[in-house]
């Protein structure tokens, strides 16, 4: 299987101070043909008006994971974390038996631009946690660098998920392939630019969905920014 799903077929709901566009079902918006892929269950892209921000509510049983694309987003929540998020930095908050936070640009003037990340857990019921990294663009650029993973790999954040999230950056002859493992699919998300996937040109928003394939190649970017998933 080879899907492609182009950016503007996602689901969009613009709230004025919040301007959202839903690559699964999500909140008002249901297609049944998009409610997950494997663990996957949410990919928000999210444009955050300055001085705006989701006041204190609750999460559970999910792995929660924030990535950033501009701007800078101020988290607080429950367990006693707090801090501001920026471009480069990944952020894995594990909502387990439950949890509440609240999500702030933390500019008032300047966007926050970031794609949240929902990730079903491999069982229900564990406890809360929260992690985050910085992953400079050197260690994205030309190559794919795990950013989450199960085990924590290669300094990655670590999620209660079997699924492997993985980041790079590519432009002009730069390229990347990722072999699958066996009985695993995989997801391409861009982020940003244009790239081709297994030879099919896709931008910004396009995602597309791969099963029963052995690898997937990356190339030909134009100031792409690309999140692959190993998924169950």
């Amino acid at each position: 299987m080879f899907e492609i799903r182009r950016s503007n077929e996602r689901g969009h709901a613009n709230h004025g101070w919040l301007d959202s566009y839903h690559s699964f079902s999500f909140a008002d918006y249901h297609d049944p043909k998009h409610v997950h892929f494997g663990a996957l269950h949410v990919i928000n892209e999210d444009y955050i008006d300055g001085g705006q921000g989701f006041g204190t509510h609750g999460h559970r049983d999910m792995e929660i994971v924030t990535y950033m694309l501009g701007g800078a987003l101020a988290h607080r929540d429950s367990m006693g974390n707090g801090s501001s998020i920026r471009p480069g930095d990944v952020q894995r908050m594990s909502a387990g038996t439950g949890v509440r936070h609240s999500e702030f640009n933390g500019s008032q003037t300047e966007t926050a631009h970031l794609l949240q990340i929902w990730i079903i857990p491999d069982a229900p019921g564990g406890a809360p946690g929260y992690e985050e990294k910085r992953f400079a663009d050197e260690d994205k650029r030309g190559r794919l660098r795990v950013i989450a993973s199960r085990d924590g790999e290669n300094g990655s954040v670590k999620m209660g998920a079997d699924a492997r999230i993985f980041a790079g950056l590519f432009d002009g002859a730069e390229r990347a392939e990722f072999d699958v493992p066996a009985g695993r699919r995989v997801y391409v998300h861009v982020a940003r630019g244009a790239i081709s996937v297994n030879g099919e040109a896709l931008s910004a928003g396009d995602a597309a969905k791969l099963e029963d394939v052995s690898k997937v190649t990356l190339e030909k970017g134009a100031n792409a920014e690309v999140l692959l998933f190993d998924l169950a």
